[in-house]
């Protein structure tokens, strides 16, 4: 997901594929029955290339499905049009679960991409003063994303314990910054009139800014952070299947990395984390999101 701004959910009876179906449906038990794994992405890159060709070498046929944007994978999990699907971090799948009353399960664990804070005026976090502003997305996950990161450099503070916070959670008295939410592309444009703006990635070329210039970046060893680790992601009786784990345990080949290495320009942080406790971390999220609503 490498931190992109979130498309509304479509929480569609019908994505109008014109896919063969794969197996991937929720009463499937053997994804790899028709002799090969189906994968939904969003926005092919060199990195999936890579993860096939390593796949081959195993024996594994691995085909890719490329999706126009990230209402459609999770849907077509469901509906057995994929086997398994590699685009979202454990947050959004949190989030999209919650909306659509689904249960899409984590299988394995990739990459965090750091969230940064860049300025074009102060050259370290040691440097804010008292009140001033930060610029952070205003959608809902990389909102909480980017108060977790204030939170880890504290600049803010939190009236409560929560992996999930919103503006609200922010305690002014105690934060030594403001956060001003503006639209994930707006925290860009906004640099000139705050001191500093957490920025995706996917907007960094619009500032000429380089991941290295960041004054912070998430810590992807923070408990925080690691709901943004992206996953490959499967139907829940689909998820402990064998082979769509081992599929998954292909991206920690020497190949896929180089290719993940180059395709994020060294940004992109692997992390190994056991499938369990990728599902606790996906119902801790779940929950810390509907508890937000009461």
């Amino acid at each position: 997901m490498r931190t992109k701004r979130l498309i509304p959910l479509v929480l569609a009876t019908t994505l109008g594929l014109s896919l063969t179906a794969c197996g991937g449906g929720s009463d499937n038990t053997d994804p790899a029955a028709d002799g090969k794994i189906t994968i939904g992405i969003v926005g092919a890159t060199p990195v999936q290339d890579a993860l096939k060709e390593v796949a081959a070498e195993n024996d594994v046929t691995v085909e890719f499905v490329d999706f126009s944007d990230y209402s459609q994978p999770n849907p077509a999990l469901k509906s057995g049009d994929i086997d398994m699907n590699w685009f979202q971090h454990i947050a959004y799948l949190a989030d999209y679960n919650n909306n659509s009353g689904d249960t899409i399960t984590p299988v394995g664990s990739t990459s965090i991409f750091p969230l940064g804070l860049y300025s074009k005026t102060l050259k370290s976090v040691d440097d804010f003063k008292q009140g001033d502003e930060i610029a952070v997305p205003n959608d809902s996950i990389n909102l909480s994303r980017s108060l977790n990161l204030l939170k880890q450099q504290g600049l803010v503070s939190f009236t409560k314990d929560t992996i999930a916070p919103t503006e609200q959670d922010v305690d002014t008295d105690k934060s030594k910054i403001k956060v001003r939410p503006v639209s994930a592309e707006q925290t860009v444009l906004s640099m000139d009139s705050v001191a500093a703006s957490v920025v995706n990635n996917d907007f960094l070329d619009r500032a000429n800014l380089e991941p290295e210039s960041a004054l912070a970046q998430d810590d992807p060893t923070a408990d925080s952070a690691k709901v943004y680790d992206n996953i490959f992601a499967s139907t829940e009786a689909n998820a402990d299947d064998e082979t769509l784990k081992k599929v998954a345990g292909f991206y920690y080949d020497d190949k896929v990395q180089e290719a993940e290495k180059k395709e994020t320009k060294g940004t992109a942080v692997p992390t190994k984390v056991d499938q369990q406790e990728l599902k606790d971390l996906l119902t801790r999220y779940s929950q810390d999101l509907k508890d937000q609503t009461k």
